[in-house]
């Protein structure tokens, strides 16, 4: 009885920790629940400050463990802002980079992320991302790790895998207001000219300016939901210029001479399989990864 019992109870833990989106990736229910309680936070601050609503989720949640390390309990702090010689408000130590450190203390979350947006907002070393579109998390990730916002290797894909399992670059766009029909969308996309690439033996076209799926398909005369398949990507993944999209499915392994790939600041498994057109699960089973991996900068990839 008392076996049935531990049995059930560690069942309903998992149940509790995880849920499986419609990708099949694993999501954990914290994360989840921060996401619900602090995005409309975030969207906020994308009006106010111009930092993509996607990559204050993402920060939030790997620096403050999704609201439950010592360092957010203690302090509030969820964006593991230390002092710094400016700083007059309150403070806590905590065991970083080095013993006893000294991180900012605030009086309530919303004062953390109102001090991370001017964090980045108003440090001239920042001022490079404040050029982008709003939309490209990626080169926001990347260019955080580049400044110097953390010394973990893996960071920019860290941010990256973050926002793409938990599809934080929702909160980046006004998805869903002044919308025109699925009709006339049809309609205006099937003018746009494209130009079909074939490499490796796989058909592609590239992404151009304000692209999506549906606008490929219905360029080429294709589903949207054969796109979205292929190319191994949740419905309303955004893209970006000159993203691969591929025409049909990838391959298991990548073909000669592409034997093993050195990973990059700022690339994830999923834009790995796409440069090379390889499956992202054979991807992984290549390298004996589990799906929770994130390529650090370095990471030497096997490709077939």
């Amino acid at each position: 009885m008392k076996f049935l019992v531990r049995v059930c109870g560690l069942i309903a833990l998992l149940i509790t920790l995880y849920a499986t989106g419609a990708s099949g990736q694993r999501k954990l229910a914290s994360y989840q629940k921060y996401i619900k309680e602090y995005s409309g936070l975030a969207v906020d601050h994308q009006r106010k400050y111009r930092i993509p609503a996607s990559i204050t989720l993402a920060q939030g949640l790997l620096e403050s463990g999704a609201g439950q390390s010592n360092l957010a309990q203690r302090s509030n702090n969820h964006f593991g802002i230390k002092c710094h010689a400016e700083w007059r408000g309150g403070r806590v130590y905590h065991d970083d980079d080095l013993r006893g450190e000294c991180f900012r203390k605030y009086k309530r979350v919303e004062d953390s992320y109102t001090d991370h947006s001017k964090f980045l907002a108003e440090r001239s070393r920042y001022a490079s991302l404040f050029k982008l579109n709003i939309k490209d998390y990626k080169g926001w990730a990347r260019g955080l790790q580049k400044c110097g916002y953390a010394t973990d290797r893996a960071y920019a894909n860290k941010l990256i895998k973050v926002i793409e399992d938990y599809e934080l670059y929702r909160f980046d766009s006004n998805k869903g207001k002044n919308r025109v029909s699925k009709q006339s969308q049809s309609s205006s996309y099937t003018t746009v000219k494209r130009t079909i690439y074939r490499t490796n033996g796989l058909l592609y076209v590239y992404a151009i300016d304000n692209d999506s799926f549906d606008r490929i398909a219905a360029s080429l005369g294709f589903k949207a939901k054969e796109l979205i398949k292929y190319n191994e990507v949740p419905e309303d993944f955004p893209l970006q210029k000159g993203d691969i999209v591929y025409l049909e499915k990838k391959k298991k392994k990548a073909d000669k001479p592409s034997y093993d790939h050195v990973v990059q600041i700022g690339e994830s498994m999923h834009s790995i399989s796409q440069r090379y057109g390889i499956q992202l699960k054979s991807l992984y089973k290549l390298n004996k990864k589990h799906k929770d991996y994130i390529p650090e900068e370095g990471d030497v990839l096997k490709l077939r």
